[in-house]
């Protein structure tokens, strides 16, 4: 339940966090503003893998007065090398217009399976100024599960909104951040978002190089949350998964293209720590340059 989130809450503030009775509640609500943000990974012989825009599931059944947001498409860097990389602010602030955002909206951030589709959003949302919006916890499975109510068919048509973009350059990190990371013993603690064995380069997409950046230790976004439907842990066992983070300094979160470390940038948040970047561009950036130090093992 949200009310359990009070260390990120300041007074008369709604927790990042919400539940599907918290939702259910404010359905129809006119500055209630709904995205599925479902994307898959699928493997693919040619490249690394294809992501898939889960549009059709979309379709098939969402979440009455829901919109449906193809993080690739709508809102990422489309003239970028590296998929998912954020993209100017103007054309996040007009994307999210078209989308009907108003500065006073309400946004609520599902995704199907993985968590971190809508963790991504939310912090892509969050780097452009928007501080209204919020995760459902359990996503669409918890919706599911609980038997809450659900429509098909393409979204509806929204009126334009009114959003006007800010950047917050310190909720991102850059290839030259984490390298003064890695040479300053008292710099930013390296996290990898991965799974172990990606962690550890045994398997998974390498991106050039398996492994990860040299220096980091590995805190799975998997490990931040229960099995199907996946409910982020209570506040206590966050703060056990991230105690071996030193208090006195910052964080800098990675994974293959800053996906599943935007799960790892939401329970921190959770949790009250506020010196927390995102490497943006991750290891598609740095495993393909030989040159930035990598460990395996």
């Amino acid at each position: 339940m949200i009310e359990t989130w009070t260390s990120t809450r300041e007074q008369g503030s709604l927790s990042p966090l919400v539940d599907g009775e918290w939702l259910a509640g404010r359905l129809g609500d006119a500055s209630l503003l709904v995205f599925d943000c479902t994307t898959s990974i699928v493997p693919d012989e040619k490249t690394i893998y294809r992501s898939v825009p889960e549009r059709a599931r979309f379709e098939a059944a969402h979440i009455p007065g829901a919109q449906f947001i193809d993080v690739q498409a709508d809102i990422s860097d489309s003239a970028s090398r590296w998929r998912f990389m954020l993209p100017a602010r103007d054309a996040f602030q007009a994307a999210m217009r078209r989308f009907g955002l108003r500065q006073d909206s309400r946004v609520v951030l599902y995704s199907t399976g993985d968590p971190w589709w809508a963790t991504r959003v939310w912090w892509m949302l969050r780097v452009f100024g928007f501080d209204g919006a919020h995760v459902l916890d359990g996503g669409w499975d918890g919706w599911l599960q609980a038997g809450r109510p659900v429509e098909s068919g393409p979204a509806r048509p929204r009126t334009g909104g009114d959003f006007r973009a800010a950047h917050r350059p310190e909720l991102v990190a850059t290839r030259d951040d984490v390298l003064s990371a890695i040479h300053d013993d008292h710099g930013a603690s390296l996290v990898n978002a991965r799974l172990p064995s990606q962690f550890a380069g045994i398997d998974g997409n390498s991106y050039g190089r398996p492994g990860r950046i040299a220096r980091s230790v590995n805190i799975p976004a998997a490990s931040l949350f229960t099995s199907q439907p996946r409910r982020l842990l209570e506040e206590q066992a966050l703060r056990e998964r991230f105690s071996q983070l030193p208090a006195d300094r910052s964080v800098i979160l990675y994974c293959g293209h800053g996906i599943a470390a935007s799960a790892d940038a939401f329970a921190l948040a959770l949790i009250g720590r506020r010196d927390v970047r995102l490497y943006d561009a991750s290891l598609s950036e740095w495993a393909g340059e030989n040159d930035l130090p990598m460990e395996i093992g």
